[in-house]
């Protein structure tokens, strides 16, 4: 499912314009940027956590010449799955 399709159940499902509901999640994302992007976490109780974790600079080896190359530092976005998403996922 794409975000067009999940825009359309959305709608459908609590009879809302397509466009409100796309303006509803475009903000909610946005929201978990600006966040993210002030070193603070999201967490949506029983859905899960978005942080950043923080990646040191290391040594790495280019696979296809086998040159010795140094990977940037970088701050990456991190997801962790809470309980009830686990849960439902499994389905057991």
């Amino acid at each position: 499912m794409n975000k067009s399709q999940l825009i359309a159940v959305v709608a459908e499902k609590l009879d809302m314009k397509k466009k409100d509901v796309e303006l509803v999640l475009d903000t909610v994302i946005n929201t978990i940027y600006e966040t993210l992007q002030n070193d603070d976490k999201v967490t949506i109780s029983g859905f899960g956590t978005f942080s950043t974790k923080f990646r040191r600079e290391r040594n790495g080896v280019n696979p296809k010449t086998g040159e010795k190359i140094i990977v940037s530092a970088a701050t990456l976005p991190h997801f962790k799955a809470g309980k009830t998403f686990k849960e439902v996922v499994a389905k057991e």
